[in-house]
């Protein structure tokens, strides 16, 4: 078609056919100009945009939830859960003549109150709680000032009879009484040991005595309690406390490792047969004045309201204190010279109740 010509650019065919249709090219590179411009300012406000950037989530440190801490009412110490704060509380008389030695149960048990009960010889108030020794004894009879100490713990009463004033007051209705005259069962006599020293009974039977009457929760005031702490330099290491005579009077040795108080008697340890060497994180030396009245015949009688001396021993000081008590139900109080409660120290508590006419409490 073109002889000995070179063959037309596809350039030069666009525009040449531009030429021959002007009005169709101007149309079509107008929207092709558009195209292009549209494309140009895409690529400006959309692709040439910056991402925003992702903002962080705070950065915030979880602390673990803390479990909640119960502790025991009687004793302060750290128990499992809730249900252990109303744990029913159980009172036992427990015979201190030298026949009734070594006595079983008197380790574990919360707080101890001592005094005389007849004739010289002392006899021991424990308190129970969270503690369930298996063997406890030699059960004894009861008395009225003991009833005074025992009344606001709201607690069951194991004692086998008792003097006529403390009887006519621990069965007049007001009182869980689980004396051994009427609940027969729940105690058992020793074949070790002669009567009256060898009556024995157990937390196994008492907590199925309690369950069976529905003594199954106690609601009381406890000491206020606080964790102990020894001194540097302890004060009070050595504790003498005459409450009648030899056979009677004790000594406490503080052992700073353990932050306890170490018990003898009669110049020996004074020994739990089943756990070893009672040894009480406080011990209360607590004046009181004591004279002899007639009941069923002559029997001491302490005076357990009002007010009197006590001295604190715990973390190895000795606080010279006042002892408080409004009446028979109220919580035995000890408290400073500006009337504030003295905390504790966690774990058993053990009050001596001294004579003020021949009785002595020393230290060094």
């Amino acid at each position: 078609m073109y002889p000995n010509t070179k063959k037309p650019s596809p350039f030069t065919k666009l525009t040449a056919w531009a030429k021959a249709h002007p009005r169709k090219a101007f149309a079509i590179a107008s929207v092709l100009i558009v195209l292009i411009s549209g494309a140009i300012v895409y690529a400006i406000l959309v692709l040439g945009e910056k991402p925003a950037p992702v903002a962080k989530a705070p950065t915030t440190t979880t602390k673990p939830v803390e479990a909640k801490k119960y502790y025991s009412p009687l004793t302060g110490v750290l128990v499992k859960n809730e249900a252990e704060i109303n744990m029913a509380t159980t009172a036992i008389m427990i015979e201190n003549s030298p026949e009734a030695r070594p006595q079983s149960g008197l380790k574990q048990s919360g707080v101890v109150y001592e005094a005389i009960a007849e004739g010289g010889i002392t006899r021991f108030l424990t308190i129970h709680q969270q503690d369930k020794p298996a063997l406890i004894g030699p059960v004894r009879s009861l008395r009225m000032y003991y009833v005074d100490w025992l009344a606001p713990y709201n607690a069951s009463v194991a004692h086998v009879g008792g003097s006529a004033a403390a009887l006519a007051e621990i069965r007049n209705g007001n009182y869980r009484d689980i004396d051994q005259f009427f609940n027969a069962g729940t105690y058992w006599r020793a074949s070790d040991r002669y009567a009256p020293h060898n009556v024995y009974t157990s937390f196994e039977r008492l907590d199925a005595l309690n369950q069976a009457k529905g003594y199954t929760q106690s609601s009381f005031t406890a000491f206020s309690r606080t964790d102990g702490k020894p001194v540097e330099s302890p004060d009070a290491s050595n504790i003498a406390i005459t409450i009648s005579g030899p056979t009677y009077n004790s000594n406490y040795a503080y052992d700073k490792a353990s932050n306890t108080y170490a018990r003898s008697q009669a110049g020996a340890p004074h020994l739990d047969r089943e756990d070893g060497q009672i040894t009480p994180s406080v011990v209360i030396a607590m004046k009181v004045d004591m004279t002899k009245i007639m009941e069923d015949g002559y029997r001491e009688s302490i005076t357990t309201t009002g007010s009197g001396e006590a001295v604190i021993f715990q973390n190895g000081t000795a606080q010279t204190v006042t002892w408080t008590k409004a009446d028979r139900a109220s919580q035995l109080r000890f408290v400073d010279a500006s009337g504030k409660d003295i905390p504790l120290v966690r774990g058993q508590t053990w009050i001596a109740a001294i004579p003020n006419s021949g009785g002595a409490v020393s230290w060094q």
